[in-house]
């Protein structure tokens, strides 16, 4: 089976589309961390080809044409943030609003190590629900969730208000909650989670990924 065949197959099986916000300013990192090499590849790079995995429907959500310009992955489809400024909320909005399919996969750039098994058993429990949310000790992780286009009016709602906290509009939806015993069973080291915001992370980041190529 060719890898084209593989993706048609996930995205006909899963019904799923993949979100990836790329719109963050990397204050503390210094530099657009979407374009940061790690492991021969940029960190979106890396993410984008996990994603095939599931969907082949992914779209890149950024806040200028300049960022759009800048990233090197080709047939890719790049979004601009609708709500501009307005942080990761936005680009959940933007991307919901872009997605192919009723549910999306939504993570960020800087989550280097996604994990496959974990989101297909995010996948599996859906029914019912209007959004799938890992809570590692009851704080919610919604840059690596499930979100259905039901979503859609109520993240609107605390976007035109300028109430830019994720997990505002989860009280006005059916959430599917993840618990930290689910979600270690599928990623024992919870490294899904793992997000890059300065040097020190990408070090650690690198020293990761150098332990499991030597294992």
């Amino acid at each position: 089976m060719t890898q084209k065949t593989q993706e048609r197959q996930h995205t006909s099986e899963n019904h799923i589309s993949g979100i990836i916000l790329a719109g963050g300013l990397s204050k503390r990192l210094g530099r657009d961390k979407s374009i940061e090499p790690i492991e021969n590849q940029t960190l979106l790079s890396r993410i984008h080809k996990k994603l095939l995995q599931i969907t082949n429907d992914i779209t890149v959500v950024v806040n200028t044409e300049e960022k759009a310009r800048k990233i090197p992955i080709c047939n890719i489809k790049i979004v601009l943030d609708q709500y501009p400024n307005c942080g990761s909320l936005g680009g959940i909005f933007t991307g919901l609003n872009h997605a192919q399919q009723n549910w999306s996969l939504v993570v960020a750039c800087d989550m280097p190590f996604i994990n496959t098994k974990l989101i297909e058993k995010m996948i599996e429990l859906r029914t019912g629900h209007d959004a799938v949310v890992p809570y590692l000790d009851d704080f919610p992780e919604p840059t690596h969730a499930l979100y259905s286009k039901k979503c859609l009016p109520h993240i609107k709602k605390y976007l035109d208000k300028n109430q830019l906290k994720i997990s505002n509009f989860f009280k006005e939806v059916n959430i599917k909650k993840l618990n930290n015993q689910i979600i270690k069973k599928h990623d024992p080291d919870l490294l899904s989670f793992f997000n890059i915001n300065n040097e020190k992370d990408l070090a650690i980041a690198k020293q990761i990924l150098n332990l499991k190529s030597n294992n």
